[in-house]
């Protein structure tokens, strides 16, 4: 196969996975919802593909994700917050989750591991889908 086809293929697949967290998120109305998590997933595919088709034998590809990763916890910080009052419960740290286990998703669909990709996508919605045990 073509390989920028192949690379097409990761992508869409990235965005599909992305889009299923992202709907639940959404749904959920939680502050990172269907665009942010399709677009995390996406870059992240990108990202990946770049490192492998595009540099080489000149990058250790594995530095791509390790960024990916630092990167994306910038943006899970982002969504965790804690009320003004000290008792205030933090919240947000399954949206931040989402979110990290979204670039994981895209790192493995662009690094054309589309079963695990898939199967961890998978995983992700229905972890999302247990409801909250309030104690």
């Amino acid at each position: 196969m073509n390989p920028e086809i192949e690379a097409v293929l990761r992508l869409l697949l990235a965005t599909f996975l992305g889009a299923i967290i992202g709907f639940q998120r959404e749904r959920a109305h939680k502050p990172a919802g269907l665009r942010t998590h399709i677009l995390i997933s996406l870059g992240s595919a990108l990202f990946t593909i770049v490192s492998i088709m595009g540099f080489t034998g000149t990058v250790d590809p594995a530095r791509v994700a390790a960024g990916v990763v630092t990167g994306v916890g910038f943006l899970g910080a982002g969504v965790i917050f804690r009320g003004m009052r000290g008792d205030t419960p933090i919240v947000g740290l399954t949206t931040a989750a989402s979110i990290w286990v979204s670039a994981a998703i895209g790192i493995a669909a662009g690094a054309g591991m589309y079963i695990i990709a898939t199967v961890v996508a998978i995983l992700t919605l229905i972890i999302l889908l247990i409801p909250r045990v309030k104690g």
